[in-house]
């Protein structure tokens, strides 16, 4: 048996980050797979991003399997449980951040957006994207280009692709 895992406030992470001119947070809405989750962490703490962050309700368990897939990436990055996602992209933006978010049938190819400085990702569960609410709160949305059959990358690479363009942009790393 092991304690109840410890989110992180997003004050915290807000304060800790100060006023630099580059942040990345990661902001999962209604991934459920635990697996997602945890590889999704691992991406934002390899690309160097301050936090990730999750709903307090039909959000991935940080178990065994989300452990797991971060690779250890659970221990140092800060996770964040929020209860409602619109206000929180409300005080990111408030923080001086953009809000991107990542959605299929964006017009805006990711390649072509504004991925840098202060920046907020929003990706949506799989099969169901990004919620209305939360697309509405979104400053801009981008997408993918996508070569192959499938129309579409599993959450958690998505993440990973869209966190690695803002490490670009940035020349972090």
């Amino acid at each position: 048996e092991t304690a109840a895992f410890e989110f992180a406030s997003l004050h915290e992470v807000l304060e800790r980050v100060g006023d630099a001119a580059t942040s990345l947070v990661l902001v999962l809405d209604h991934v459920t797979d635990p697996g997602n989750l945890g590889a999704a962490v691992r991406s934002a703490d390899v690309a160097g991003a301050d936090a990730v962050i999750v709903p307090g309700r039909r959000t991935a368990a940080v178990n065994s399997v989300a452990f797991k897939a971060a690779a250890g990436a659970l221990a140092h990055m800060p996770l964040v449980q929020e209860t409602n996602l619109a206000r929180t992209l409300e005080t990111l933006k408030a923080a001086g951040y953009w809000v991107a978010g990542a959605d299929a049938d964006a017009e805006t190819l990711v390649w072509d957006a504004e991925m840098n400085g202060r920046l907020a990702i929003v990706v949506g569960a799989e099969g169901e994207g990004l919620s209305r609410l939360l697309k509405e709160r979104c400053d801009f949305l981008v997408r993918l280009p996508v070569a192959g059959h499938v129309d579409s990358l599993n959450v958690a690479q998505a993440a990973s692709v869209l966190a690695f363009e803002w490490v670009r942009r940035t020349s972090r790393g």
